[in-house]
């Protein structure tokens, strides 16, 4: 693991990543859970940077069943989502904490949403600066890169 930055906490068996164990990605994406011969395999949950999480069944690898719930708390439902479809506009924040008064609306989830600097413009995992033409996280370190706008979004 030391060539691909992962790490690893847990349990061995035979020289194998094999019980319950911590997984963690160069990305710092994290699994916590059970593995078997050096994969995901029964129940564990990965833990994203952003705050959201996907639990799952895992056979070797791969995701049996799973729940992704979001860093707010709301929960993927691949059957019957209501939110934010073409009757409720709502925000998740707004379902849960009321709107907000008139003249004080929310142009995000995020409240208070995040400070994006001066002439910059919010891209989902960070800001795109048109001068620098770099993306930023939302901590100021460098993402990426952008050449065109398909780069940037």
């Amino acid at each position: 693991m030391e060539y691909t930055g992962s790490r690893y906490n847990g349990e061995h068996r035979n020289g194998r990543l094999e019980g319950k164990g911590e997984y963690i990605l160069p990305t710092e994406t994290r699994y916590e859970g059970e593995m078997k011969d050096g994969m995901f395999h029964g129940q564990g949950a990965l833990y994203f940077p952003n705050g959201s999480k996907y639990e799952a069944r895992w056979d070797s690898g791969v995701a049996l069943e799973g729940k992704y719930t979001f860093a707010d708390g709301l929960q993927y439902e691949k059957e019957k989502w209501h939110y934010c479809d073409g009757y409720d506009r709502r925000f998740y924040n707004e379902i849960c904490n009321g709107l907000k008064p008139a003249g004080r609306s929310q142009l995000t989830n995020l409240d208070p949403p995040r400070q994006i600097p001066e002439g910059c413009y919010d891209c989902g995992d960070g800001f795109y600066d048109p001068v620098s033409r770099v993306v930023n996280d939302y901590q100021h370190r460098f993402l990426r890169n952008a050449g065109s706008l398909a780069e940037i979004f």
